[in-house]
Formats: structure tokens, sequence, C-alpha cells
């Protein structure tokens, strides 16, 4: 897990920020997709990622209620 870490990071670091530093000529650029798309993909991933988390949270709130709703109602009858 940790290679895996390390191989995208050292990737992205490399694509984000030292492809700018090389001459747009350089063969180095075939390797690495545009520059657009290293704000796009983290972006895209941090929004699913938010997305998930909240899902997780809200399911969670609701469960919760329904099951302190059922005790409440059991406590009544």
């Amino acid at each position: 897990m940790m290679l895996a870490a390390s191989v995208v990071f050292t990737y992205y670091t490399t694509w984000a920020m030292l492809l700018p530093f090389f001459d747009s000529s350089s063969p180095i650029h075939d390797w690495f997709p545009g520059r657009e798309w290293a704000v796009r993909i983290p972006a895209f991933i941090l929004v699913v990622g938010l997305s998930v988390i909240g899902a997780f949270f809200g399911s969670t709130i609701v469960e919760e209620n329904r099951k302190k709703a059922q005790q409440a109602r059991l406590r009544t009858a």
C-alpha cells in the first residue's frame, strides 16, 4: 500500500510541479496527460469522496433515528 502511494505521489508531483520546468518539446511531456487534468482528477476524487462520506453519515443518522423512534413506540405500547 505504501509503495502504491509513493508511486502515485511521485507521478503526480512530477506531473503537476516539475513538468512546467521542462521544455515543451521534451519527450517527458508524452508520459503525462494535459495539465488541466492535474486539477480535474483530484477535484473529482475529492467530490466523490466527500459525497460518499456525506451519504454514510446521512444513512447512519437516519438509521439511528429510526431505532430511537422504534424504541419510543415500544415504551408507549
